[in-house]
């Protein structure tokens, strides 16, 4: 099956929405095939400023109607806690609230963009949207990462090179309490060294303490911008140290 057909048999989509490169290319395909789309982004603590803004600007240029669902994510049972399957919970607060708007603008049918290189072994979250039954068509077309890039950079969109995002909630460790104030200070912290220069890093928390993760090609700027770097980080954290693990 490719996304030609996917569509000829769905034609009519609700697409989980959130600016990265899977699902804007996956709004890009729909909104080619399908008879008729709609974009439903779920805007919670978890998300930085800037993925809803990528959000909106590449919606506009598709000519595709984006609705944006507040959620309080952090008041979802067993989120808030951050357990090793945070992301179960999480995703099934974020699609049902989707499937809830979505079945209101009568889309049966919704889909999202996991891909053929995602590690359904690796991705709690894929459980919740197999129960939910989301479709995931990228999957099923067997389109890679790689692919999707290939086809989005041939279709224009400005999302192609974007790098590869998760949500602040995997900043915070493992059973440490997720707090409005800890993705806060997560986001004004790794804006900060997007501001730098700095491209496809985590400032990863623990204890109060801010760990820097750059790739090693990188890590010579974070030692010569450090002192500046350590004076804004401070703000946040009680300590902060460069990953020397990270490749």
């Amino acid at each position: 099956m490719n996304l030609k057909e996917f569509f000829i048999k769905n034609p009519r989509v609700a697409v989980a929405f959130s600016g990265g490169v899977d699902s804007s290319y996956l709004l890009y395909a729909a909104k080619k095939y399908a008879n008729n789309v709609c974009a439903y982004y779920v805007k919670s603590d978890f998300q930085p400023q800037f993925e809803l803004d990528d959000a909106i600007k590449l919606a506009k240029e598709l000519d595709v109607e984006m609705k944006i669902i507040n959620l309080d994510i952090l008041s979802v049972p067993c989120v808030k806690d951050n357990p090793e399957n945070r992301c179960y919970y999480c995703k099934k607060a974020i699609f049902s609230a989707i499937i809830n708007e979505a079945e209101k603008d009568g889309y049966k049918v919704l889909i999202d963009g996991t891909n053929a290189s995602d590690d359904e072994n690796d991705r709690p979250g894929v459980k919740a949207l197999r129960e939910l039954s989301v479709l995931s068509p990228l999957k099923e077309c067997g389109l890679t990462k790689a692919d999707i890039r290939k086809f989005s950079k041939e279709a224009g969109l400005f999302t192609w090179d974007k790098p590869a995002y998760a949500c602040l909630a995997t900043r915070v460790a493992t059973n440490e309490e997720i707090t409005t104030e800890k993705l806060s200070a997560t986001e004004c912290a790794e804006n900060y060294l997007l501001s730098l220069g700095f491209t496809d890093f985590r400032i990863r928390l623990k204890n109060g303490i801010g760990k820097i993760q750059v790739n090693e090609a990188q890590m010579p700027s974070i030692i010569k911008n450090r002192k500046k770097i350590l004076e804004f980080l401070l703000k946040y954290y009680d300590s902060v140290v460069l990953d020397l693990e990270v490749r």
